[in-house]
């Protein structure tokens, strides 16, 4: 055998344009309302569960109290990162580059092929259009 397909990393990358910021905003506008209105919910659930459960028994009541309290850190964790997140974007810069993930290439190699050069593949995107790509 001399050649095989591999599967190798491609690195993608938007250059921050206006719209891309306010995507980016937008999109973590709503996942702080979602967490909000998750965390809105969890509080209605519990008074009613919390309710129930202490007519039927205390020891219950200890460990829903516990569920509903780490389900409460959860979402401050996550409300948390979501405003870091917004407060990132923010910041962006117009003309910067941010990674917005990975994909997979298949390419075939063979023996003598240079493989770091396959290695650092990346697609550059401007308002989700291909604009470059780059080794």
């Amino acid at each position: 055998m001399d050649q095989i397909t591999l599967r190798v990393p491609v690195v993608v990358k938007s250059k921050v344009t206006q719209a891309l910021k306010d995507k980016i905003i937008r999109n973590t506008d709503q996942a702080l309302s979602d967490i909000d209105r998750e965390a809105q919910n969890l509080e209605f659930q519990a008074k009613r569960m919390m309710t129930e459960q202490a007519k039927i028994d205390a020891q219950g009541l200890i460990s829903l109290r516990a569920q509903v309290e780490e389900q409460k850190q959860r979402l401050a964790a996550a409300k948390a990162k979501a405003q870091s997140d917004r407060e990132a974007a923010e910041a962006l810069e117009i003309g910067s580059e941010i990674r917005q993930g990975t994909l997979d290439q298949a390419v075939t190699v063979k023996i003598g092929d240079d493989l770091g050069k396959l290695m650092g593949m990346e697609i550059l995107l401007e308002d989700d259009k291909i604009v470059a790509f780059r080794q």
